[in-house]
């Protein structure tokens, strides 16, 4: 496993940020990209987001979007959750909160989300996660961790932790 260390200005695009741009960039092999969290990120050639105001093909609770999709049919997945269970609920809570599934602030949700990312990703498929702690997709759901990188902020801002995993079946 590689462990790399670099620093970016932050931003609310997180796959616009610079590194983890260059992160994708080097993990992208084509093929069908899924983004359960799109926001207004393009990367994705299957994006969702439940925010209607984004542009993506979906807007479906995460969970519900990642069940609906097919068993080994991703080459990539990109998943960049909001951060904290309190950044959820407070993303939400203008649009659609009622759509979700099961409360977001509950961690099972997220566990459930990684667990279908593990099946719908084919065998030797990419999850690049990005959050505040370097699980990723975990090896419980058949994940091998490749990479880890590590984007530093500065000043009172938190580093962008990004997980590469892949998945073996």
């Amino acid at each position: 496993m590689k462990i790399q260390k670099k620093w970016a200005m932050p931003s609310g695009d997180t796959f616009g940020i610079k590194p983890i741009r260059e992160l994708f960039d080097k993990y992208n092999k084509g093929g069908v990209i899924i983004d359960p969290f799109a926001k207004d990120c393009k990367l994705g050639t299957i994006r969702n987001d439940l925010n209607p105001n984004c542009d993506t093909q979906y807007h479906l609770d995460a969970l519900k979007f990642l069940q609906g999709q097919k068993s080994n049919s991703a080459d990539m997945v990109l998943y960049d959750p909001p951060y904290s269970v309190t950044q959820a609920s407070l993303l939400y809570k203008d649009f659609g909160k009622e759509k979700l599934e099961v409360n977001v602030s509950n961690t099972k949700y997220w566990s459930l989300c990684k667990k279908e990312i593990a099946r719908i990703l084919k065998n030797e498929g990419i999850c690049i996660s990005c959050g505040w702690n370097t699980q990723g997709i975990g090896k419980c759901n058949g994940a091998v961790c490749k990479e880890i990188l590590i984007v530093a902020h500065g000043g009172s801002h938190n580093d962008t932790l990004v997980t590469v995993d892949e998945i073996k079946k």
